[in-house]
């Protein structure tokens, strides 16, 4: 019998949550995996391509391509934008798909919607990286700088992975947008929860803070915000000015591509003149190489690797398949 090209199976939004709500402590184990895989240099990663728009600075589309070796031996592409923009409109910033190829013949067998990925992807990566900088799962008080829809999704984590939190603070620019969110954690059981007048009131409140900006340009500039040595989840990668990363442990995922396309770390590269200021990754603290100094804050700034998406995106794929969902099209690729 002549072979046939696989299926390529779609799955939407709703389908692509119904995987993660409920499963996050295992969807994390599928990062943890990832991360192992690429320390251990059984992947291939290339830079992200960055498609930019001369009229419009702010919006941007990336394209992500990774293949995933050892037992997963995945390859796939995201291709993700950011429009700021759209939030005044109604609509998410982000929006995504992903493509999931069979790495023996080449083939797409899957299409997801993405941004769920993403910012799950996201979420467990930074929730990952918390515990190894913090040593438990336990924090005073959990400060949420920037609430979107990344900092829902950590928010979750967090909750999903048993932290035990004494409180949390929020700032964002857009003040409906920190209200909500401080109502969504006290819906959520959270006790002491109040919205921060600032940035800076909220970094000396919390002993871990998240990042979660649409920032281009660094907008906190004092060292003295990590006096009191917090772990800080820089998710949004361009919030931190060079002093203040200067005054830290740092721990990226991947040093050539966190220090890139004028990331706070690639401005204190240009500012410095050398990486010295990078204390290792998160494969580092993973293995055991490399630990936080415990009497310095700890910034962890992922530029997000490709493979995190691969890794998430085959996790949810196996279990909705499993569990019927999706839309098989078996003549999807063309006959020979």
């Amino acid at each position: 019998m002549s072979p046939t090209a696989p299926p390529l199976t779609v799955l939407t939004g709703p389908e692509v949550a119904r995987q993660i709500e409920g499963a996050r402590p295992d969807c994390m184990e599928a990062v943890r995996a990832a991360y192992l895989i690429h320390d251990a240099g059984q992947d291939s990663l290339p830079h992200s391509a960055f498609l930019r728009f001369p009229h419009r600075p702010a919006d941007r589309v990336i394209a992500l391509p990774a293949y995933l070796g050892a037992d997963a031996d995945l390859a796939g592409l995201k291709w993700i934008s950011s429009f700021p923009a759209n939030t005044g409109h109604g609509l998410n910033r982000a929006s995504a798909v992903l493509l999931l190829n069979d790495a023996t013949n080449g083939y797409a067998f899957a299409c997801l919607e993405s941004s769920l990925i993403s910012a799950a992807r996201t979420a467990a990566s930074a929730v990952l990286a918390a515990q190894e900088l913090v040593g438990s799962r336990t924090a005073r008080r959990i400060g949420f700088v920037g609430a979107g829809l990344i900092a829902s999704h950590v928010r979750a984590f967090f909750h999903d992975l048993d932290w035990s939190v004494g409180g949390y603070r929020v700032f964002d620019l857009v003040p409906d947008s920190a209200e909500r969110f401080a109502a969504e954690l006290a819906a959520s059981g959270a006790g002491d929860v109040a919205v921060s007048d600032s940035a800076e009131k909220l970094f000396a409140d919390c002993d871990l803070i998240v990042l979660a900006t649409v920032a281009g340009v660094p907008h906190l500039h004092d060292p003295a915000l990590l006096a009191h040595h917090p772990v800080v989840l820089h998710l949004s990668l361009r919030d931190l000015a060079p002093q203040v990363v200067l005054a830290a442990d740092n721990f990226t995922d991947d040093v050539e591509h966190a220090v890139r396309e004028r990331t706070s770390l690639h401005l204190t590269e240009q500012q410095e003149g050398h990486r010295g200021f990078l204390t290792g990754t998160l494969g580092d603290l993973l293995t055991g190489r490399v630990r936080r100094d415990p009497g310095r804050a700890a910034v962890f700034s992922p530029f997000g690797l490709g493979i995190l998406d691969l890794a998430v995106g085959r996790w949810v794929y196996d279990r909705a398949v499993a569990a019927g969902a999706g839309q098989s099209f078996p003549d999807f690729h063309p006959a020979r």
